[in-house]
């Protein structure tokens, strides 16, 4: 019997089978990588969204992708943590009603080790659970049904108060200047056209920590622990007294504030305006 002519052309190889490892993450858990370097403004901002409603999720990836931002989603808390650690993403958009965890315990999980912004999309409406992500470290929370053109500027608004990426640009500010007074954070003094406002040492602490989370959404369990001590985090009268004393020495309409803003049932943000 004689061989088959050669022909110069090899035999096709057999069909490749992609086989499919379980994994674990219990047995090969992810490390968060190493903080990257600040991305030129030219770079594309990388949000991660964290929901297992699939119309919504398919929502926000449309609409961020129309915006050119850089989209990844998890649909559970366990895939999230994961995706974080390892894609670094710039903003997490986040539902705390998730499937195998509380959405709190993905922030206290993030918390651990980045302050990547991260923005709640919740159907839960009550204060108590609003001031419970706060707490966690959350930086704002949208409920839902919520409007995309609200939702991606508080995104945008996230984004910019952090930058550059992993610093606290709010310590290195030491004069935090508005269109009616001015904030000296090191010399500790407050100045409205031309004069020097008289401040007392709480009324001081108070707009301190406000100005230091410039633009971002402080719960009132938060100023309360920060500025009275652990245990007046319930003291919530305290804090609508003094208040309204700030308003009333530093707004030039203290009934209508333009830096001192109320979320009602939530806390307190400072504006420059």
């Amino acid at each position: 019997m004689t061989d088959p002519p050669r022909t110069g052309v090899r035999p096709a190889p057999p069909p490749y089978t992609r086989v499919p490892v379980p994994y674990t993450p219990s047995s090969h858990p992810i490390q968060p990588a190493q903080p990257v370097l600040q991305k030129g403004r030219s770079a594309m901002t990388r949000v991660l969204v964290v929901d297992d409603e699939p119309q919504i999720v398919r929502a926000l990836v449309i609409n961020l992708k129309a915006r050119h931002y850089e989209v990844d989603a998890a649909p559970d808390g366990a895939t999230a943590l994961q995706l974080a650690a390892a894609l670094h993403p710039d903003v997490v958009l986040l539902d705390l009603g998730l499937p195998d965890m509380d959405g709190v315990e993905v922030i206290k999980g993030l918390r651990g080790w980045t302050r990547v912004p991260i923005l709640v999309l919740s159907a839960r409406h009550t204060s108590d659970e609003k001031v419970e992500a706060l707490d966690a470290g959350a930086d704002d929370y949208v409920t839902k049904p919520f409007g995309m053109d609200e939702l991606l500027a508080r995104l945008r608004a996230s984004v910019r108060r952090s930058e550059p990426v992993g610093q606290d640009v709010t310590e290195d500010i030491a004069i935090v200047e508005t269109a009616g007074f001015t904030v000296d954070l090191a010399a500790k003094k407050v100045h409205r056209e031309g004069r020097d406002v008289r401040l007392t040492p709480t009324e001081w602490h108070l707009l301190e920590v406000l100005v230091r989370n410039g633009g971002r959404l402080v719960s009132q369990k938060q100023l309360l622990q920060e500025v009275w001590g652990p245990s007046y985090g319930t003291e919530t009268n305290y804090l609508r007294v003094y208040m309204a004393q700030l308003r009333r020495k530093l707004e030039a309409d203290p009934s209508h504030p333009r830096h001192f803003v109320t979320e009602p049932g939530m806390g307190y943000r400072f504006e420059r305006g």
